[in-house]
């Protein structure tokens, strides 16, 4: 499976290490075609998601209503991971009101893609290490499509975390709560970012 990664910050340079290290084929997507060398093949968003099979959304959630309209039909039949959060400037909630989410948001903008909520939980900083005092880092998984959340719960698995499925697309709403939790933690009262969420069943 080849995966385009629409970003190269942080997040992007995380999934870019993880998917290639499991024996994924990667392709980077940046906002034009790239002038520098880059350690992955790498194009422009279109170009990548076209070559791709399945895309994983590695850019802040305010920019996908301008990035994410032109990329439609390249879209069109293929996985989309959303990993993103809706945050404001100052790291702060976005609210998009009690029956929405990011991951819908961008369902609605990519009708024809089988968009997956998964790996918005888990901070940067964190993503390579996959465990915690001996526990896996719990991936939590939503989506509407069955067949699409599964090759997403195999390619957590694959990477190293403990995948969990939360149920459909609509359980993206908690996620994101989850996300901003883990974000007050962190940034709002300083617990910094070496941390994880790790949900264990008997």
């Amino acid at each position: 499976m080849k995966i385009a990664i629409l970003g190269f910050g942080s997040v992007g340079k995380q999934f870019a290490a993880l998917f290639s290290q499991a024996g994924y084929e990667i392709i980077i997507g940046l906002r034009s075609t790239p002038t520098q060398g880059l350690p992955y093949e790498a194009a422009a968003f279109k170009e990548a998601a076209e070559a791709a099979d399945c895309i994983a959304l590695a850019i802040p959630f305010d920019a996908c209503a301008d990035i994410l309209p032109d990329l439609v039909e390249a879209t069109k039949g293929k996985i989309v991971i959303d990993s993103t959060n809706p945050l404001n400037s100052d790291w702060s909630p976005k609210l998009l009101g009690e029956e929405n989410s990011a991951a819908e948001e961008i369902n609605r903008l990519l009708p024809d893609a089988d968009v997956v909520k998964a790996f918005n939980t888990i901070f940067a900083d964190v993503m390579a290490q996959r465990a915690m005092d001996g526990q896996n880092i719990t991936a939590f998984i939503a989506g509407d499509n069955d067949e699409a959340k599964q090759m997403v719960i195999d390619l957590a698995s694959n990477i190293g975390y403990a995948p969990l499925d939360t149920g459909s697309l609509s359980t993206a709403r908690y996620l994101e709560s989850l996300a901003h939790l883990n974000i007050q933690l962190a940034v709002g009262q300083g617990g910094g970012t070496s941390a994880a969420f790790i949900y264990l069943q008997q």
